[in-house]
């Protein structure tokens, strides 16, 4: 059995903050909700460039949606 991904992001957590669904990112985003909603699972990660995105979208810092290692 494989092990379970790592979760790397915060990115469901914020939107819960933000009273805001996956399907309302996918929006602001230009993505697909399937994909926004894989990203929260932590069942793929976003690219830099997404990440960026949904960080202006939810009007947070990108620091916000990631989870430090430290």
């Amino acid at each position: 059995m494989p092990d379970k991904p790592e979760k790397i992001n915060r990115i469901k957590v914020v939107l819960s903050e933000k009273d805001m669904t996956m399907a309302q990112l996918a929006k602001l985003v230009d993505r697909n909700p399937d994909s926004i909603s894989r990203i929260c699972r932590n069942e793929s990660q976003p690219t830099l460039k997404l990440l960026k995105k949904i960080a202006l979208a939810l009007d947070v810092d990108i620091k916000d949606l990631l989870i430090s290692t430290k």
